[in-house]
């Protein structure tokens, strides 16, 4: 393989693609990616003859040359990265700097926030665009994001990520999760507005450490899994309890997903509680979950038993990474960065080898696919047009260093190029 012209890209603001030329898939051979209605028509071996060896390729500063074709000039090609659980609707990102408040436990976090938000502005949709355009900056292209519902706000927060999204036109995909961050039963009324965000097209309803928040496993799960038959949605419950506590929960959903036949719909966010079991119990659970098509969201967190993802990929247990919130009232961290989470999760899962870092890599992208709706999401025919370019080696050499993102194509439109973002 020839040495990459390691310069950044040049590629027309905000523009619709029909050929990104020059780039290297997974780091392997240059080719050509040709781009029609969104998405990837034809993968053909780079041709050094092509527009831009003879000038015709559109510059960023150069209105004129040839419509639609960008020279990605040898660049690593990654499909863009999916953030499976994200909170956009509850940042203060972009507003003065909040300081840490309130006690440090999930109820203690969920009463400061209830306590905070309407004085922040939260939700709002100048919030949520701050948040998502920080996303598209660092090569996200789709994501699965919680939005709270609860009897203070019904679903106004869910309205105002649609209008978000909107805006964004296209340069992020999405699908959302109806989620009762301040319980379920224990406020009465919060079961039917996750139905109706069901019915108002939410993908997903969300659930809260059914029992050491609403102290009833049976009758959190038991309703959401009745909305989930009924609407044909998903669940994804957030799940922070841990060791028996934590896997006997998994159980329950394990069960009533099989009796439900909702395989391949059903969600653990968290699930502390599988990194931290003796090996041949989250070796029974594990394979469970795999039997029942369950699936699992991490945010890589520091300090957490990293979850055994050898040994949840080898059950068939998909699992998806996540930034969680970015500066809410929860905590002040996150970037929007998930490439640099990646290298997160790879050294908290001790990855080393190049194979373990490549397989981080495609948990934030290609293997995610399913986490926001999509049969396939990589750099193939057929697959969204949705490309991250970056200057590195190969992949291993992507995840450790989480570089710059030199260009950004979200359904083949150029959303962002060198940190900028042109949507």
């Amino acid at each position: 393989m020839s040495t990459p012209d390691r310069t950044a890209p040049t590629a027309p603001p905000s523009r619709s693609l029909t050929v990104l030329r020059d780039v290297r898939p997974w780091g392997g051979e240059r080719v050509d990616l040709h781009v029609a209605d969104g998405r990837i028509s034809a993968v053909t071996p780079h041709d050094p003859a092509g527009p831009a060896a003879s000038g015709t390729a559109r510059p960023a500063d150069d209105p004129g040359g040839a419509d639609g074709v960008v020279d990605g000039r040898g660049l690593l090609a990654l499909p863009g990265l999916v953030n499976a659980h994200a909170h956009v609707d509850k940042s203060w990102w972009g507003k003065p700097w909040v300081s840490y408040g309130g006690e440090a436990t999930t109820q203690g976090r969920i009463a400061h926030e209830r306590a905070h938000r309407d004085e922040l502005g939260i939700p709002g949709v100048d919030v949520t665009l701050t948040v998502l355009r920080e996303l598209v900056r660092h090569g996200t292209t789709a994501i699965r994001t919680h939005v709270d519902v609860d009897l203070g706000l019904g679903l106004r927060g869910i309205e105002v990520v649609r209008e978000a999204l909107t805006e964004l036109d296209g340069a992020v995909h999405a699908e959302i999760v109806a989620f009762p961050q301040d319980g379920v039963l224990r406020r009465p009324g919060v079961l039917d507005l996750l139905d109706a965000a069901a019915v108002a097209g939410a993908e997903h309803v969300g659930g809260l450490d059914p029992a050491s928040i609403d102290r009833d496993p049976v009758g959190q799960l038991d309703g959401l899994f009745t909305i989930a038959e009924r609407r044909g949605v998903g669940i994804d419950v957030h799940l922070h309890d841990g060791g028996e506590l934590g896997a006997f929960q998994v159980e329950l959903m394990i069960d009533r997903t099989l009796r439900a036949g909702l395989q391949g719909k059903v969600n653990v966010a968290h699930g502390f509680a599988v990194g931290q079991l003796p090996a041949s119990r989250q070796a029974d659970l594990v394979a469970a979950m795999g039997e029942a098509g369950i699936t699992m969201t991490t945010v890589a967190p520091i300090g957490a038993a990293p979850l055994p993802l050898h040994a949840l990929r080898e059950a068939g247990v998909a699992v998806g990474l996540g930034t969680d919130g970015i500066r809410d009232l929860w905590s002040p961290y996150g970037t929007g960065d998930l490439l640099a989470l990646t290298t997160q999760l790879a050294r908290l899962s001790r990855f080393r080898h190049d194979d373990e870092l490549v397989a981080a890599a495609r948990i934030a992208t290609a293997d995610a696919a399913r986490f926001v709706g999509r049969d396939v999401h990589d750099l193939v025919v057929g697959a969204p047009a949705d490309v991250v370019l970056v200057d590195a080696e190969n992949v291993p050499d992507a995840v450790v260093r989480a570089p710059r993102r030199a260009l950004v194509v979200a359904g083949g439109r150029v959303v962002a190029r060198d940190g900028d973002v042109l949507v």
